[in-house]
């Protein structure tokens, strides 16, 4: 059993819903956000990265970056850029790219739900990370990007979204980066209801993207709990914004590595430890691989095939299977001396979007030694992960394309 509910989402006025949207705040670094923000007074970037309208030496956690994130937004509500629902509702989201479309429904989901387990996750979170989000959501009263959530899918749910992404869309633009954002709003009672009790039925729900809002939101709804005599379980901080998609429409690409050095080693050296646990296959055109258990990698100028040797994995183990960790436990980590990469300067994690000219680039800027391009893990992994309680080394998934950030805003109250 899964509750979903509807909310009384804050949102752009449809004339300014393209300037408002923007990338989400961890996939933008500040200089790039500040670039993005210049000409555009508008842009939700000045919520999410408040740290644009402050001076270059202000500390990224420093209080004022959160009390500016509460006064942008309420600058964008009071400027009547941005309004609140009248009444609560559902949204269908369909983002398309390329030949690729993906139909989710914003929604609220049971904080209540992700405590117990019923909301799988299948990676850590990092401290520091996590209360930057707790004490930004704190801050501004709201939750201002959503969570990325998958499920099995439901053929009841598809009919539904069909029949409702037939009629004309509230707000239907292309991004900068070609990415188009169509929205639909579920107002009436009868679809309302059906969404709610079709839910229902569906077992469990999994975090493909956003753990780190998630575990935020769960804990500023523990502190407002605590505070609240009164508290019912109904409140707004009980629940999470989420964009809910059906499993086999969402996209993952490769997330890629690059590392700095080759750890003391010669090239020489490096290939010959490499190749203890891999096959080497030289002249690798394709640079990225069509299958899992097999990887990129480039050196020196030239792109390499390598494959998993036979006995270098537990087959029977659904974490040790993933690519992600055969190249951290075979090369990585005993080759390149990488124990944590999560925490480690001298590795570089590249989404897919950016190409393998992105890698090339990094390694002939001299600024990386080696760099590896892997096969994406499929979301079935991730659900057979998380449904075992289990996780996936650090950044073992990119999914494409990224949420918006500022269609939807959630006020906790």
């Amino acid at each position: 059993m899964s509750v979903v509910v509807p909310f009384r989402a804050v949102r752009p006025r449809e004339k300014f819903v393209e300037v408002v949207a923007s990338y989400p705040y961890d996939i933008v670094s500040l200089k790039e956000a500040r670039k993005l923000a210049e000409a555009n007074p508008r842009s939700f970037l000045r919520v999410i990265r408040s740290e644009v309208d402050l001076p270059p030496n202000v500390d990224a956690y420093d209080d004022v970056v959160y009390e500016t994130a509460r006064e942008n937004l309420g600058n964008l509500l009071n400027g009547g850029i941005l309004f609140q629902e009248s009444r609560p509702c559902f949204y269908v989201y369909r983002q398309r790219a390329g030949e690729h479309k993906q139909y989710g429904i914003v929604a609220g989901v049971s904080v209540y739900e992700y405590e117990s387990g019923h909301i799988k996750k299948h990676e850590l979170t990092m401290a520091e990370k996590e209360t930057d989000r707790i004490r930004h959501i704190a801050a501004v009263n709201a939750h201002t990007g959503p969570i990325l959530i998958t499920y099995r899918a439901e053929d009841s749910i598809d009919r539904m979204v069909k029949k409702i992404a037939g009629a004309q869309p509230e707000y239907d633009f292309t991004a900068d980066d070609g990415i188009s954002h169509t929205v639909w709003v579920i107002d009436d009672e009868e679809n309302i209801r059906a969404l709610k009790r079709t839910f229902l039925k569906i077992d469990s729900l999994y975090i493909a993207d956003g753990h780190h809002r998630a575990a935020s939101a769960a804990a500023v709804a523990g502190m407002r709990r605590a505070e609240n005599t009164g508290h019912t379980g109904d409140e707004e901080y009980n629940y999470m914004m989420a964009v809910l998609f059906p499993h086999n429409q969402l996209r993952i690409m490769d997330y890629n590595r690059a590392v700095k050095d080759l750890n003391s080693l010669t090239e020489e050296e490096f290939i010959s430890k490499v190749g203890e646990k891999f096959l080497i296959f030289d002249n690798f055109e394709d640079k990225s691989p069509g299958q899992l258990h097999e990887f990129g990698m480039y050196l020196g100028g030239r792109w390499y095939r390598l494959k998993a040797k036979d006995g270098s994995y537990d087959k029977d183990d659904i974490v040790g299977i993933l690519d992600v960790s055969m190249l951290q436990n075979n090369l990585l980590k005993p080759v390149l001396g990488i124990d944590d990469p999560g925490s480690d300067s001298r590795i570089e994690f590249i989404g897919g979007a950016a190409g393998m000219e992105k890698l090339e680039e990094l390694v002939d800027s001299g600024e990386f030694a080696v760099a590896f391009s892997l096969y994406p893990p499929a979301l079935t992994q991730i659900m057979d992960i998380a449904d075992a309680g289990k996780t996936m080394p650090p950044k073992s998934t990119w999914f494409e394309p990224k949420l918006r950030s500022g269609i939807f805003v959630h006020l906790l109250e």
